[in-house]
């Protein structure tokens, strides 16, 4: 088992990743962030260069056009990228974690084939469709149906808030749909490949969010698409159980990022009370806004500590649904927290959306809400410990 230790002790290859994309966050992402949060534009230029990096093949075998790493090594790189620009950071992680991922983990030797080499180059990128108007966490409430007609799936209904679903480049979305009934009665879920391109399928208007204004999120609609019995993903009836270890591994994925965003907090406060005088000192000679600070730094520590806990269990094979639900709770809330704490101490210009802690306070409320909201957290928790 590999152990990760703090973020000064990572092994070298890891750390050379961690410097690797800090630069490129530093002097391609952070540039432009602002332009494409105001502008509600997908950032191609930016994703171009995370393909050329290889971020997008990073826990993916060779054989498939993959970096040969590992998911942790996807976590670093999250959670330098989500200091900067959350949008670029969920668009890399929904990518591979949700977009690529289930295919690996779940798809024939044939599916990986055809889709994973386009998918970890970064040149396309693929989506996840699971959440419904009345669906999401409740299986049961998925009313999205696929039959199967002369050898072909035939799809109908909806999905909703959909990350990466109607970019220029999106390859497919792998959408969760009813396929039947069980012995007990219950809805049958399986999970079928659609490529983007297939007739009857509609990535509709994006939404006005209130945050992740660069990252592409659309409704999904689904009228009569047809696509091969082949592309049938994993074990017909087996969709949402396959999925549900996808959104445990997601977890940590999540929480790297919003580890990266309480980080960059406490980067930004700190830069901003040494030069920011009042009453003739540096504001965070103050006591006030020291503590505050502080308080910060070790909400992102703890944040870090919690991921880094929940990676290590994934990649030694040990269970880490529990590791994954804490992580993804405690470090969800350190980055509102810091969010709101930062956008205090950075006064009126907190409130600006030219400065990075303003759009950091819009952007990581979503981190409380999606992939699991904290109460499902909770939920996951309390039942791991057999409550």
């Amino acid at each position: 088992m590999t152990t990760f230790l703090s973020s000064a002790n990572l092994p070298d290859e890891y750390e050379q990743l961690r410097r690797s994309v800090a630069d490129f966050a530093k002097n391609v992402v952070a540039p432009v962030a602002a332009h494409h949060d105001e502008t509600k534009t997908f950032p191609y230029e930016v994703v171009a260069g995370m393909a050329e990096m290889g971020l997008f093949g990073l826990p993916f075998p060779e054989e498939y056009g993959g970096m040969g790493g590992d998911y942790f090594a996807l976590c670093i790189a999250l959670e330098e990228l989500g200091k900067v620009d959350q949008s670029v950071a969920v668009t890399l992680e929904a990518g591979v974690s949700l977009g690529a991922m289930p295919i690996y983990r779940f798809g024939t030797e044939e599916q990986k084939q055809q889709w994973l080499p386009q998918l970890a180059s970064g040149q396309r990128i693929g989506a996840f469709g699971l959440t419904e108007a009345g669906a999401g966490s409740d299986a049961g409430g998925t009313k999205t149906t696929a039959k199967l007609v002369d050898g072909e799936w035939v799809i109908n209904g909806s999905k909703q808030f959909i990350t990466n679903s109607g970019t220029d480049i999106t390859a497919l979305v792998t959408a969760t749909a009813v396929t039947g009934v069980d012995s007990n009665g219950k809805k049958e879920i399986s999970t079928i490949i659609v490529p983007a391109d297939t007739p009857g399928f509609t990535a509709q208007p994006g939404y006005s969010k209130v945050g992740w204004h660069a990252s592409d999120t659309h409704p999904l609609t689904f009228d009569d698409v047809r696509v091969p019995e082949g592309n049938l993903l994993g074990q017909q009836g087996r969709g949402y159980a396959n999925f549900l270890r996808i959104l445990d591994e997601g977890r940590i994925a999540i929480a790297a990022l919003a580890t990266g965003v309480a980080q960059g907090c406490v980067d930004e406060c700190v830069r901003y009370a040494k030069e920011r005088t009042a009453f003739g000192k540096p504001i965070g000679q103050n006591q006030a806004i020291a503590f505050k600070i502080a308080r910060m730094e070790a909400r992102a520590a703890s944040a870090r500590a919690a991921y880094y806990d929940a990676a290590a269990l994934m990649l030694s094979g040990k269970p880490f649904k529990k590791a994954a639900a804490i992580a993804k709770m405690v470090s969800s809330e350190a980055a509102m927290d810091n969010a709101r704490d930062a956008t205090q101490v950075f006064g009126g210009y907190g409130y600006m959306n030219e400065y990075l802690v303003a759009r950091h306070y819009r952007d990581s409320k979503i981190l409380e809400v999606g992939e699991g909201t904290t109460e499902v957290q909770l939920m996951l928790i309390s039942r791991e410990l057999g409550l």
